[in-house]
């Protein structure tokens, strides 16, 4: 499936409507099976992709933005994290060399990595693609009774953000956070009060950021083609010392399971 930017799969949150239950992020760390209490989760991490902040009287959720034009994906050298047609960004651990870039070019800091790992990885909401992929809602959409978060086309959910602050103008601040910011998000809000008093990003322009970025990496075209060379290397080397170590320790696991072997084959029978 392919669809437009206007057509492909968002969110639209209600700051208005949130109760600050965590349902949303009990089911997220269900179907990732993630441990933790939901209530325990003050910010994003490896085992945990959304979480909900508290702002004086409101709750406030956070988790990727996926924006539609992601600088996560625009400076991972090897392809990793990549915009789909239907509108998550996703990511692929198997390509993932663990530069990091992402984590930097981030304008809403949501990539983390998975320090406790021995071969860690970059963690983020993916928007349930696997889900959405067979027609089902995602997890954290399924599970909010206060239909604080709803699901749908970009393009639907602007719609039904401006009708709600049409419906209720003393409601709403008159900003849908997303429409524009950095050139656009798949994740929307709505907000009683300035997103810049909830510590929402602010300045970050209507442009696209990897259009900015790519302005100055053509600047510099050899020296981005060697780096992401040697990086390409340096995974590479890592990679295969992971799979000769995992070897290793097969062969000597299979080597003690032989020598216990003989040694009972040798013990007489009484």
């Amino acid at each position: 499936m392919t669809t437009t930017e206007g057509g492909a799969r968002a969110l639209l949150i209600d700051i208005t409507r949130c109760i600050g239950c965590r349902s949303c992020v009990a089911a997220c760390k269900e179907i990732h099976g993630f441990p933790g209490d939901p209530f325990e989760a003050a910010d994003l991490s490896a085992n945990a992709y959304t979480v909900i902040q508290q702002k004086g009287e409101l709750y406030v959720r956070r988790l990727c933005m996926h924006c539609v034009h992601p600088s996560c994906a625009s400076v991972c050298p090897v392809g990793a994290l990549r915009k789909s047609p239907e509108g998550p960004v996703t990511y692929d651990a198997g390509r993932c060399l663990g530069c990091r870039y992402c984590m930097v070019a981030c304008p809403f800091g949501v990539p983390r990595y998975q320090w406790d790992r021995p071969v860690p990885a970059v963690a983020k909401c993916d928007m349930c693609a696997g889900r959405q992929a067979e027609g089902k809602p995602p997890a954290c959409v399924e599970a909010c009774g206060a239909e604080a978060v709803l699901s749908g086309t970009r393009d639907e959910l602007l719609a039904e953000a401006r009708r709600r602050m049409a419906q209720a103008p003393g409601a709403y601040f008159a900003h849908v956070y997303g429409e524009t910011e950095a050139g656009g998000t798949s994740v929307l809000f709505l907000s009683p009060v300035p997103f810049a008093s909830l510590g929402f990003p602010q300045g970050l322009g209507e442009a696209p950021l990897p259009d900015l970025t790519r302005q100055a990496l053509e600047k510099v075209p050899g020296i981005v083609t060697l780096g992401g060379a040697v990086l390409l290397g340096l995974w590479w080397i890592n990679r295969r010392r992971t799979e000769v170590a995992l070897a290793e320790a097969a062969e000597a696991r299979g080597a003690r399971r032989e020598k216990h072997r003989e040694e009972e084959e040798e013990v007489p029978y009484a």
